[in-house]
């Protein structure tokens, strides 16, 4: 149950460091990210490839690109850059002249051919088998603590990274930057008008975004040491998309309610201890397709989520008394 238990903890981080994320780009800025996977793949990846060293000697088994064997933090770091930089390219391409309704289009495309293009070429990250035996972090503490004191010490470091996560989302959220982000995705006409740049403000959330995504595929891979192209279907973008809008677009903590009632007590949990039935894989397809009606019943229900995105409010200045003549 402890070795369950952690496991649980370590993928609730995860998962909520990716809805805040995106939560970030759809909900302040307005921009559907269908592609937001390819950027917590981007940072998998990346994170699996600065750990594992050269293919080639015991890795031989297994073909992928930078080959280097950084000592931890620094692939979490990298694992970061790495989905800030596939964030801007594909930000720069989508962003700046598409419509949201071509713009959302675009990136359900760009999330498919990416898995294509990784599942095909072999050499870039062992193409559809993926990587593994990716070396955990300060993996000495395994040997010292044992498996289970590990993974509680590891739930508590993504803990830890959350926390940072939140203190900035939070900090962001509160800024003249994030007010003009919404400013941007609800009136962009009225925001230029009042000299803003609506495509440089996406870009920014845009990217800052997938730097968050890029580091929850770092702490994921890290734990559980492998990942393939199994691992990041697009489907897996609408299940994070559900979470936020059950917990409440624009909303930090509905946010956090909503991925664990998605991710964790109905993916992770209920899922679990379904019975089988049908065919094999029928019961898995069946937990995509209640996912689905979730989300259209919380849109016709209650759109505005579990708690609701907090309206902006000016208060108005009272006026000052006008001295005229001595009066």
């Amino acid at each position: 149950m402890s070795y369950y238990l952690s496991t649980i903890a370590v993928y609730f981080g995860a998962d909520l460091l990716a809805a805040w994320a995106l939560n970030m780009q759809f909900g302040w800025a307005g921009v559907p990210n269908f592609a937001f996977i390819i950027f917590q793949a981007a940072g998998a990846y990346t994170y699996a490839a600065v750990t594992l060293g050269p293919d080639s000697g015991v890795n031989s088994f297994q073909h992928y690109i930078l080959g280097a064997n950084l000592p931890f933090p620094l692939p979490l770091l990298v694992a970061a850059l790495a989905g800030g930089v596939v964030s801007l390219v594909v930000g720069l391409i989508t962003l700046r002249r598409l419509r949201r309704d071509y713009q959302a289009a675009v990136f359900l495309l760009a999330a498919v051919i990416a898995i294509d293009v990784v599942s095909a070429d072999v050499n870039l990250f062992n193409g559809s088998n993926g990587l593994a035996a990716v070396p955990q972090p300060v993996a000495s503490l395994q040997n010292s603590l044992g498996l289970g004191a590990y993974q509680w010490v590891y739930a508590a470091f993504v803990a830890l990274i959350c926390v940072g996560a939140l203190v900035l989302v939070r900090s962001l959220g509160r800024s003249g930057w994030q007010r003009a982000l919404r400013a941007a995705r609800d009136d962009e006409p009225g925001a230029r008008a009042l000299g803003l740049n609506p495509s440089i403000l996406r870009l920014q959330v845009f990217v800052i975004g997938g730097m968050i995504a890029g580091l929850s595929g770092g702490l994921l891979v890290g734990f559980i040491s492998a990942w393939s192209p199994g691992a990041w279907a697009y489907s897996e973008t609408f299940a994070v998309l559900t979470g936020i809008i059950l917990g409440g677009v624009s909303n930090d903590w509905g946010v956090l309610i909503g991925t664990f009632l998605i991710q964790i007590a109905f993916q992770e949990v209920t899922a679990l201890f379904l019975p089988q039935i049908g065919y094999p894989g029928l019961t898995d397809a069946l937990v995509w397709v209640v996912i689905g009606v979730l989300w259209l019943t919380v849109l016709f229900v209650r759109p505005r989520g579990i708690l609701p995105e907090k309206r902006f409010r000016v208060l108005a200045v009272p006026r000052t008394r006008i001295w005229r003549g001595g009066r």
